[in-house]
């Protein structure tokens, strides 16, 4: 917890020279303001703006004056960055927008925002935090001699393989001392199912840290393989025919005690009432904001039977074919594991939905939902269906129709994030829709 003198006396300590005001967009992308180190003040004092109207999906061009509010909290050196020109640090933001009188208001269009309205909701119901542990994969190819992306993967590794088979090693744990360096706790580092496919698993945190600490991983990823003369992605599905990467989010609600309200002791599976009741909330939702959870045409390749990756609408304690997982681990460590979200997702929005869906669930106002054991990759359509499985939707168009059906999910987002990110994504679907693949000029173009 950094005041501003402290922050003031590390920045001359450190010979800091710039700092990144980053925040994110709706869409995902982090952005950032760089100011040179003479403007700490401005920083400090919230005073630093953007024009808002650059931005996709944030306001209008006669509106475009927005604010940056520094998070404290956040403030860190960046220690992978190339520092010949002088260190950088960086603060996470939260956007403003100017207001009666002088005085700033949050903008509605703020992902973190977003989440944070979320999470006072959660606090008005008796709970002080929502804990969030993500498991991001991504793919790593080699770059071409122009230093652009291909599809070649560096290695030929499977789950958990080693050197010589896993020869993006080096660049993984470079990875990890990166995050190291920044304070992150590593729990787990190793390769995927997929060619060219890893893992990286930190420790959980509250839901805005979690989220925090996701964004600042991606940069650490993208930096450090770039330097490997490797190329990271976080899109779902790049290659056909192999699994496409996912994040599972790992989440449990404490109460102002300190204790998990999902751990029962006395019950059968030492799972709470409000447990089952989250997991139901989450499940009858889970249409309503596949869209945010997996908010690109691509994020619906990857949700298809046969790569491991859910698409049904279920929960179980040990069925990794289902949507919801329990972990064996109880007590403080009894969770709920999320296993459709993906990378692409913008965690902010993607975990506030998840949030407003398991407290409408705790609030009754979902059905019920028993776990189910049975491997449902094998199960016919006709036996899913006598078991009430669903499925999630199949396309990004279908998720689109869902998420305008769902009026929890939707009031979670707020009024502008659901409209601004309705429009952005009609036009991507329909740019999709209009084009013609590689696919289809070899399935048809001699047939026909």
């Amino acid at each position: 917890m950094y005041t501003k003198e402290e922050i003031r006396k590390r920045c001359k300590e450190e010979n800091i020279r710039y700092i990144r005001m980053q925040f994110t967009d709706m869409m995902g992308m982090i952005k950032n303001v760089e100011i040179p180190i003479t403007r700490i003040e401005d920083a400090l004092n919230n005073e630093v703006m953007f024009d808002g109207s650059s931005i996709e999906g944030f306001v209008r061009i006669y509106e475009a004056d927005m604010f940056l509010h520094p998070d404290l909290e956040t403030f860190l050196v960046l220690s992978w960055e190339d520092n010949s020109y002088g260190k950088v640090a960086r603060f996470i933001c939260d956007v403003y927008r100017p207001g009666q009188n002088g005085v700033h208001e949050p903008f509605e269009g703020d992902p973190r925002g977003v989440l944070k309205r979320n999470i006072e909701k959660m606090k008005e119901m008796g709970y002080a935090s929502f804990n969030v542990g993500v498991e991001p994969e991504f793919f790593l190819f080699k770059l071409d001699e122009k230093g652009n992306p291909t599809l070649e993967f560096n290695d030929h590794g499977g789950y958990f393989d080693i050197s010589p088979m896993d020869s993006a090693e080096d660049c993984r744990r470079d990875i990890v001392l990166a995050l190291q360096n920044i304070g992150f706790t590593i729990e787990a580092a190793h390769h995927e199912v997929s060619t060219g496919q890893h893992e990286i698993n930190f420790k959980f945190d509250s839901a805005i840290e979690a989220c925090d600490n996701v964004q600042t991983f991606k940069l650490v990823v993208k930096n450090i393989a770039r330097r490997h003369g490797l190329h990271a992605t976080f899109m779902p599905k790049p290659i056909e025919g192999i699994n496409g990467s996912g994040m599972h989010v790992n989440c449990s609600l404490l109460t102002k005690e300190k204790e998990n309200a999902f751990y029962d002791a006395s019950s059968k599976n030492e799972l709470s009432k409000t447990a089952l009741d989250f997991i139901s909330g989450v499940l009858y939702h889970a249409k309503g904001f596949c869209f945010i959870t997996n908010p690109i045409v691509n994020s619906y390749k990857r949700i298809v039977p046969g790569f491991e990756a859910p698409c049904y609408i279920s929960w179980s304690d040990s069925n990794r074919s289902t949507m919801i997982r329990i972990p064996a681990a109880r007590k403080m460590k009894t969770r709920t594991e999320v296993r459709s979200v993906d990378v692409a997702a913008n965690p902010y929005l993607a975990i506030a939905g998840i949030l407003a869906a398991g407290l409408d669930g705790i609030k009754g106002n979902s059905k019920k939902y028993e776990p189910i054991y049975e491997n449902l990759f094998k199960a016919s359509e006709e036996e899913r269906k006598e078991m009430g499985v669903e499925s999630l939707p199949g396309s990004l168009k279908e998720a689109i129709e869902e998420f305008k059906k769902d009026r929890v999910i939707q009031e979670a987002m707020g009024e502008h994030v659901s409209t601004k990110l309705i429009e952005a994504k009609t036009i991507e679907w329909n740019e999709y829709r209009r084009h013609v693949s590689v696919w289809e000029i070899q399935k048809y173009l001699n047939r026909y």
